[in-house]
């Protein structure tokens, strides 16, 4: 019997090649003819775009140029709304938007080049806080700024305040924050008439950029092939932007017909990608006399940046964690991700519960201190347990021993006599320290019926060598995929780390197992791993040589 598995520390699969150097990123990938790319980008947030003028002592015969007009089809980046175009065509709707790709040989002439573009463009009033957007004194999105709203309602709120023995109301805010991966975003792209197109790169999910790539250059599925290289960091940052300098990578090699690398230098990247959703938070919360929840109302808004991107999955999100592990009768969640001239925001580890648990918690400790109770104590009064209701009226069906919890964070951190030490201390202390908690509740996965809709499916191939091949679309981008589906399939099997091998991902060879974010790898995708090889154990006495067991969910 193979030593188990699963529960055991194992040596990462991917190590080798990483601390060796023998792992391929793709700024590592050369190919015979190629060039590099550049984008020019708005300097202003908003405004018409009223000319291009290309200054003289350039040769620019020698470059390849491209603009919205280049474009063979749609002039958006597919991804839930295709509301984002993928270059500029006549509006301007926030700075780093991209309008002109360029390409040659020679990066430090290109940089030259891309100095040497300039976009006339005339101002027009912009946006840059929640506070302005919903003000609608200047509309740059529909006819409110608003991209999604939802309203998340249980009980009655408003018959509860005239009796409440205390309301609380207080507005928290959280700013953009940058994923800062060590690798920027990067991108080749190859193009034949024949063939189409195939783009190498660092991202989290080959299938968004696939999506993005076919109605952009009007190419049928066969034609649009996706690899991921080995991607040095993500963390949200590299979940829908990726298809973006894909698309700019993919029209500069069909212009050309050559192959064009795109690397952001950390400049860049850092101020054209999406970032984490800045966030308001409103609250108002009303208590007994013993400190039990009665009411909480919720007003929680995003900015979403000038385009929608993934703002509705993280509004959702925000808005179903936003009154936390509480069971409280009477709960009202009003929530809006609204548009700015911002780039727009995306996602970022979590996307959109952090934003809405940090206001939250800190809520729950000024409705304590307005109790003259402690911050554990007015926690312990509400947690919520077996048998009662989310505010999204769910019932919670198994034990929730959030106390028990709660003391064992305690216990490992010392929490109390550090409280006590901190406070003595910090009377006479120039720089004062200070420790805290707190509770909350995350979704892994997709929430609601969102791993329904995506449908994810993962294939297991046994090789003639006698060999156990995973083929799924989920990334390894640091966090352990390749280990963990190869520790799933090996224990499922009983056979050993070596037998096992995890395709990279190639939207050509692997199926779409959906995109590598929400923590879902390794719940749903790493499940569906399991179940495909305990399939192809049963059956294994059928089976000849190269043969695939596919699983759906």
């Amino acid at each position: 019997m193979t030593r188990p598995l699963i529960g055991f520390s194992v040596p990462r699969t991917e190590a080798l090649g990483k601390v060796t150097g023998q792992s391929h990123y793709v700024d590592d990938l050369k190919f015979p003819g190629m060039l590099h790319g550049i984008t020019v980008r708005s300097p202003i947030a908003r405004g018409r775009i009223r000319g291009i003028l290309y200054s003289p002592g350039i040769p620019w015969d020698e470059f390849t140029i491209v603009t919205a007009a280049d474009i063979p089809g749609r002039n958006r980046i597919a991804l839930i709304v295709d509301d984002q175009p993928c270059l500029a065509e006549t509006a301007i709707n926030h700075a780093e938007e991209p309008v002109v790709l360029l390409a040659h040989p020679d990066k430090q002439l290109l940089e030259e080049a891309r100095r040497a573009v300039a976009l006339d463009i005339e101002p027009l009033p912009a946006i840059f806080s929640i506070d302005e957007a919903l003000a609608q004194k200047v509309v740059v999105w529909g006819d409110d700024n608003v991209f999604k709203t939802f309203l998340l309602e249980k009980g009655d709120v408003d018959k509860v305040w005239a009796d409440a023995a205390l309301i609380v109301e207080a507005e928290y805010e959280t700013g953009a924050q940058e994923q800062l991966y060590i690798e920027p975003q990067g991108m080749i792209a190859s193009f034949d008439a024949e063939t189409g197109i195939t783009v190498w790169g660092s991202m989290q999910c080959p299938y968004y950029v696939n999506k993005a790539l076919m109605p952009l250059l009007d190419l049928p599925a066969e034609k649009v092939r996706v690899i991921q290289t080995e991607t040095g960091g993500a963390f949200g940052g590299k979940e829908e932007y990726p298809s973006v300098i894909a698309c700019h990578a993919a029209l500069l090699a069909r212009k050309s017909a050559k192959p064009v690398k795109m690397i952001y230098d950390r400049a860049e990247d850092m101020a054209a990608t999406t970032k984490r959703h800045p966030s308001r938070t409103r609250h108002r919360t009303a208590v007994d006399r013993d400190g039990k929840l009665l009411a909480m109302d919720i007003e929680f808004v995003v900015d979403g940046g000038a385009y929608t991107t993934l703002s509705t999955v993280v509004l959702s999100r925000g808005t179903l964690h936003a009154a936390g592990p509480y069971f409280c009768p009477n709960v009202r969640i009003r929530s809006n991700a609204v548009a700015t001239n911002h780039p727009p925001h995306g996602a970022f580890r979590g996307f959109g519960a952090p934003q809405s648990i940090f206001a939250l918690e800190r809520q729950m400790e000024r409705v304590a201190g307005a109790l003259h109770m402690s911050a554990e104590e007015f926690r312990r009064k509400n947690f919520v347990h077996q048998g009662e209701t989310l505010a999204t009226g769910q019932v919670i069906q198994e034990p929730v021993n959030l106390e028990q919890l709660l003391d064992r964070a305690f216990e490992l951190s010392n929490y109390h006599a550090k409280l006590q030490r901190f406070a003595r201390d910090n009377q006479f202390a120039e720089v004062k320290r200070g420790i805290g908690f707190a509770t909350f509740m995350h979704g892994a996965g997709f929430t609601g019926s969102g791993e329904r809709y995506i449908g994810s499916v993962v294939s297991v191939e046994a090789t003639d060598e006698g060999r156990i091949r995973v083929l799924a679309s989920s990334t390894e981008m640091g966090q352990g995929t390749n280990t963990i589906f190869s520790q799933i399939a090996g224990e499922a099997l009983g056979v050993g780390l070596d037998v096992v091998e995890v395709a990279q991902p190639d939207t050509s060879q692997v199926p779409n197992s959906g995109p590598t974010v929400a923590s879902r790898t390794c719940m749903v995708i790493g499940k569906l791993v399991e179940s495909a090889n305990a399939t192809l154990t049963k059956n294994s006495e059928l089976l000849p040589a190269s043969t695939f067991w596919t699983t759906e969910r």
